[in-house]
C-alpha cells in the first residue's frame, strides 16, 4: 500500500503554519507604520468640540519611557517597557504581558490649529493626546450604502 502524502495524513498542519507566516509576516509590516497589527498601545481616537484626541493604552510603561513627537504631518508616539524582574524565557510557561519598544503614527489632519499647542498627558496607564483644531469637523450627510 502507498503511503499518502503528509499533507493528507495531517491536512490542519499546513493551515496551522500558514497562519504563522501571515502572523510573521504582518509583525514585519509593522514595522513600516502601516499599524496592521498593534500588539501594544492600542488607541481610541475622536473628536470633541475642536479637540482631536488621541488616548493610547501603555500598560506598564512608565512617563519616562514615553515619547511624544510631531515630524511634519505625522504625531509619533514610542517609547519602551521594561520588565521589572529578569527571569530568563526557557523558566516561562506562557508569556502573555507585552514588553519591549513600541511606535505609533497617526497622520495629523489639515485642521490643527497650531502643532505647538498640541498637548500630552500620561496617567494610569494611559496617553491622552489633544490635537486643537481651527474648527470642530463638519458631519456630512449620513446615508445608507447597498451591501451586495
Amino acid at each position: 500500500m502507498a503511503l499518502l502524502p503528509a499533507i493528507w495524513r495531517d491536512p490542519f498542519r499546513i493551515t496551522a503554519r500558514m497562519g504563522q507566516l501571515m502572523d510573521e509576516l504582518l509583525r514585519d509590516f509593522s514595522t513600516f507604520d502601516l499599524d496592521l497589527t498593534p500588539s501594544f498601545g492600542r488607541s481610541d481616537v475622536y473628536f470633541k468640540d475642536k479637540t482631536l484626541a488621541i488616548e493610547t493604552e501603555l500598560p506598564g510603561a512608565r512617563k519616562e519611557d514615553v515619547q511624544v513627537r510631531v515630524e511634519g504631518d505625522r504625531l509619533i508616539i514610542s517609547g519602551e517597557v521594561k520588565r521589572s524582574e529578569e527571569v530568563r524565557e526557557d523558566n516561562y510557561i506562557r508569556m502573555g504581558r507585552t514588553y519591549g519598544a513600541f511606535r505609533r503614527v497617526f497622520p495629523l489632519p489639515e485642521e490643527v490649529e497650531d502643532k505647538k499647542k498640541i498637548k500630552a498627558k500620561f496617567e494610569n496607564g494611559v496617553l491622552r493626546v489633544e490635537i486643537p483644531l481651527k474648527r470642530a469637523p463638519e458631519a456630512e450627510g449620513a446615508f445608507e450604502v447597498k451591501v451586495e
